[in-house]
């Protein structure tokens, strides 16, 4: 991939000088870690946002089946549980 661009930084000295220590221990030049620091900076947030909008759609589809009278309340749901709970006591 050419490089046509150039990304000019602030940072502080001290951790500028144990960055390029630790690129040149790795002897890989400091600009091949930053790209690799990039694309998972850039894998990692695409991963949340799809994430994110994973649940937005999962929210989405529970409330249209709430809304549509699918849902169960919460004492029916611990009353189901609690018989459940008792079940598996019964066959301790």
């Amino acid at each position: 991939m050419p490089k046509a661009a150039v990304f000019t930084m602030k940072l502080e000295a001290d951790l500028r000088a144990e960055f390029m220590a630790a690129a040149e221990a790795s002897h890989r030049p400091a600009s091949q870690v930053m790209r690799e620091l990039m694309r998972e900076f850039i894998r990692r947030e695409q991963g949340r946002q799809e994430h994110g909008d994973f649940l937005q759609r999962k929210v989405a589809a529970a409330r249209l089946s709430v809304h549509a009278g699918n849902g169960r309340s919460d004492a029916a749901v611990e009353a189901d549980f609690a018989a459940r709970r008792a079940g598996i006591a019964d066959q301790a």
